[in-house]
């Protein structure tokens, strides 16, 4: 347990993601340059049906610009997944807010055939979406890899977030890619049926010989 800045957003961002921020609130300001000056982390926790319950821990690394009005434009890298046990609106003599967070234990338990299997259900997703796809080598492909790219909504990526260990997220996105894939089939067979419409079809001929009723 440690007491950790926070900045909560509407947004998931996962261990080991680039985060490009925006900032321009005077709260936000001043966390940035106190995150400079001490070398300090702040938490992202997620801003959920009105809660404030997981987040992911940030390392600032970068602040690109700093405008005229003291706005910035900074990056980050997301590290370790946090559970929020308390919440003050303002740290004492700060104007952000903070809290006291416990860090979740992550396991990277998979296997390789799990991890090819996963891969091979985002490739026929992609390929389903009629959208380029990258190949990636199973020993470099994680849960955390593409998770903002297989169609996952927010909730999703937020249950995501949650799952302590490798294996278990990667059969939450298998599960997600299979319902998915199968929708998709569904939607391109509807398509090519509607374009099939007006059409002359060539019917394979029945045999009606020794059909009784």
């Amino acid at each position: 347990m440690m007491i950790l800045p926070l900045f909560p957003l509407q947004s998931v961002f996962f261990p080991g993601e680039t985060v490009p921020l925006h900032i321009f609130e005077d709260r936000y300001k001043q966390l940035i340059n106190d995150c400079r000056k001490e070398a300090m982390t702040f938490g992202i926790p997620v801003f959920i049906n009105n809660t404030l319950v997981y987040g992911t821990e940030v390392q600032l690394v970068e602040v690109v610009t700093t405008y005229e009005n003291g706005e910035m434009d900074v990056v980050g890298v997301a590290r370790q997944v946090f559970k929020v046990l308390s919440f003050e609106n303002r740290m004492k003599g700060k104007l952000y807010a903070g809290g006291d967070v416990e860090f979740l234990d992550s396991e990277n338990d998979a296997d390789d055939a799990l991890r090819k299997e996963v891969l091979e259900g985002v490739e026929k997703l992609y390929d389903l979406m009629h959208v380029p796809f990258t190949k990636t080598s199973p020993k470099q492909f994680n849960s955390y890899s593409l998770a903002h790219k297989m169609g996952l909504s927010f909730e999703q990526e937020y249950e995501l977030l949650q799952i302590p260990n490798e294996t278990d997220r990667l059969l939450y996105i298998k599960k997600h890619l299979e319902t998915t894939a199968l929708v998709l089939s569904e939607v391109n067979r509807t398509k090519n049926t509607i374009e099939m419409n007006g059409h002359f079809k060539n019917f394979d001929p029945l045999d009606f010989e020794d059909f009784k009723v």
